[in-house]
C-alpha cells in the first residue's frame, strides 16, 4: 500500500512537472521572436567633425593617480575645452572646483532640473599600443587613445548638444547642468565636491545621466545585436588585505601552515565554496525578460519563464557569463598578493588583496562579516582599505525612467533597451544623496573590442555612433522640458 501511494506520488510529481513544462514551452513558443537590427548610420563629414572634436580631447592626458590631483594639468585641458566648445564657455555659468567642471544653463523652469555628467580623467596607458594612447589617431573608422570611449566620448557629447543647441538659439525649460570630475577614477572626492556645491545651492535634480551603461554588443552569451542597457544602481566595492604572519625561518625546514599556504588554503576556499548567497533582484529580472525575445531558443524558453526556472538559472549564471552571474551575488576578486623577498626564506608575513563588490540583498557589512569568519578560520589579519556600500536603485516602473527609455526610443530607432546592474563603480553613486533618479548610460556604441580596451591596450570608439551621443543628450535636454 506504502508502495502504491509513494509510486502514485511520483507519477503526480512527474505530470506536474510535464504541466508546467508544457506550459512554459507554449508561452515561448507564443513569444513572437525579435532581432535588434540597430546599427549606427555609416560615417560622415557629422561624424567626422565630432571626431576631430574628440580626437583632440584624448590628445590632451588627463591621466589621474590616486589621491594626486594635477591641477595645473587639468586647467589646460579645460583651456582646450574652451576653444572646442565656445558658445558652452560663453553663456553657460562655469564654476571650476579643483578641476572639477559644473556648468550651469538656467531654464524657465527649476522643478525638475538635469544633470548630464561623466568624467576628464583617464586610467594610466601601459604595454604596447597599435596607436600611441595620446595620439587621437583618426584611423579604421575610430578614435584611438586613452579616454575615447572611457569616457570623453560622453563628455565631447553634452559639450557638443548645448553647442549645437545655443547655435540654433534653443532656451531650455528646465534647469540644465553639466557635471565633470577629475578623480572618477580611483574614486576621488572631485564628484562629491561638485554634489555639495548643488546641495549648497538647494539644487534637488530630477534626472542624473552618468557614463556607465551604453549600447553594447552582445550583452549576454546567446543575445546578438545592439542593446541599449541602461545602469539602475551599482554595487558597493571594498578593497581588503589580508595578512599571515609566522616567526619566518629557513626553507630548508619548512613547518606547516605557513603564511603563504594559509593565504593559498583561505583563497582555495572561497573559490570553490561560494560563501554568498545567489539572489535574483527586480532589475535583474527585468533585464532577463527584456532581452528574452532577443535570444536563441534555449535562452528564451529559460529568460521568458522566470516564474519557472529562476532557481536554475540562479545556480548556471555564473558558469555561463560572469558579467552576468556578478548581478546576483557579492563578489571577491584576489588581486595582489606578496611574501618572502628571497626563494630560501619563509616569510614572516605575507598579504593578499582582493577587491569586493557588494550586492543589495548581502551589503557591505554582512559581506565583510562572512568574509571575516573565513580569514579566522585561517589565523588571517583582514584590513578593509576602502570600502562602500551599494548605492539606491531608481525605481524602473517610474516616470525617469520611462523618460531615458523615451529618448533612447526617440534618437535610437529599434534599438531594445533594458534595465542594467552596474558591477563596477562611476561617480553617480555621488548623486544619490541628491536624486532619486540617477541612471548610467553613455549613448556610444561598445564593441566588444571597446569593451576590451577600457582600461586595456588599444582603447578605441568608433566615431560613426559619435553623432547619436550627441544627438541623445540634445533629445534629453528637449523631452526634460516636455514631462
Amino acid at each position: 500500500m506504502i508502495l502504491k501511494y509513494l509510486l502514485f506520488c511520483i507519477l503526480g510529481i512527474l505530470a506536474l512537472i510535464l504541466i508546467l513544462l508544457a506550459a512554459a514551452l507554449i508561452k515561448t513558443l507564443l513569444t513572437p521572436g525579435k532581432t535588434s537590427e540597430y546599427k549606427a548610420p555609416p560615417e560622415d563629414e557629422r561624424a567626422l567633425k565630432y571626431a576631430d572634436k574628440l580626437s583632440k580631447m584624448v590628445k590632451y592626458d588627463t591621466t589621474s593617480y590616486d589621491s594626486v590631483v594635477d591641477l595645473q594639468k587639468y586647467e589646460g585641458f579645460h583651456e582646450d575645452l574652451k576653444k572646442l566648445f565656445p558658445k558652452v564657455h560663453e553663456h553657460l555659468q562655469k564654476t571650476d572646483i579643483d578641476g572639477n567642471l559644473l556648468f550651469f544653463w538656467e531654464g524657465t523652469k527649476h522643478d525638475k532640473p538635469l544633470v548630464l555628467m561623466s568624467h576628464q580623467d583617464v586610467v594610466p596607458a601601459e604595454g604596447e599600443w597599435i596607436h600611441d594612447p595620446f595620439s587621437g589617431d583618426i584611423a579604421d573608422g575610430k578614435v584611438w587613445g586613452r579616454g575615447a570611449s572611457d569616457t570623453k566620448c560622453s563628455v565631447m557629447g553634452f559639450f557638443q548638444a548645448v553647442e549645437e543647441l545655443l547655435e540654433e538659439g534653443y532656451a531650455p525649460v528646465q534647469d540644465i547642468y553639466l557635471s565633470s570630475s577629475c578623480t572618477e577614477e580611483w574614486a576621488g572626492d572631485g564628484c562629491p565636491k561638485l554634489v555639495a556645491e548643488l546641495k549648497r545651492r538647494g539644487v534637488k535634480p530630477y534626472l542624473v545621466c552618468d557614463e556607465g551603461g551604453g549600447i553594447i554588443t552582445d550583452p549576454v552569451g546567446g543575445i546578438h545585436g545592439n542593446f541599449a542597457m541602461v545602469g539602475v544602481f551599482e554595487k558597493g566595492k571594498a578593497d581588503v588585505k589580508f595578512t599571515a604572519k609566522s616567526n619566518g625561518g629557513h626553507a630548508s625546514a619548512p613547518k606547516k601552515g605557513s603564511p603563504i599556504a594559509r593565504l593559498a588554503a583561505f583563497t582555495n576556499d572561497i573559490e570553490t565554496h561560494n560563501p554568498f548567497k545567489r539572489h535574483m533582484l527586480p532589475e535583474v529580472q527585468s533585464m532577463f525578460e527584456a532581452l528574452s525575445p532577443y535570444a536563441s531558443f534555449p535562452l528564451k524558453l529559460v529568460f521568458g519563464n522566470m516564474w519557472l526556472f529562476k532557481p536554475i538559472l540562479l545556480k548556471v549564471m555564473p558558469m555561463i557569463s560572469a558579467q552576468a552571474g556578478a548581478m546576483l551575488q557579492t563578489t571577491i576578486a584576489f588581486t595582489m598578493q606578496s611574501g618572502s623577498g628571497a626563494y630560501n626564506v619563509m616569510p614572516q608575513e605575507a598579504t593578499l588583496g582582493a577587491n569586493m563588490r557588494f550586492i543589495p540583498h548581502q551589503g557591505m557589512d554582512e559581506s565583510l562579516s562572512i568574509v571575516k569568519k573565513l580569514a579566522d578560520k585561517y589565523e588571517l589579519d583582514m584590513e578593509v582599505m576602502h570600502a562602500g556600500d551599494y548605492s539606491k536603485a531608481t525605481d524602473i516602473h517610474g516616470e525617469a525612467f520611462k523618460t531615458v527609455l523615451e529618448v533612447i526610443d526617440e534618437t535610437f530607432p529599434g534599438l531594445p533597451a533594458s534595465p542594467y546592474v552596474m558591477t563596477g563603480a562611476t561617480d553617480a553613486k555621488f548623486y544619490q544623496e541628491i536624486c532619486d533618479n540617477v541612471v548610467r548610460f553613455a549613448p556610444v556604441i561598445y564593441g566588444p573590442e571597446q569593451m576590451a580596451g577600457m582600461h586595456g591596450l588599444n582603447e578605441n570608439i568608433e566615431y560613426n555612433c559619435l553623432p547619436g551621443c550627441v544627438d541623445f543628450y540634445k533629445n534629453m535636454i528637449k523631452k526634460i522640458g516636455r514631462i
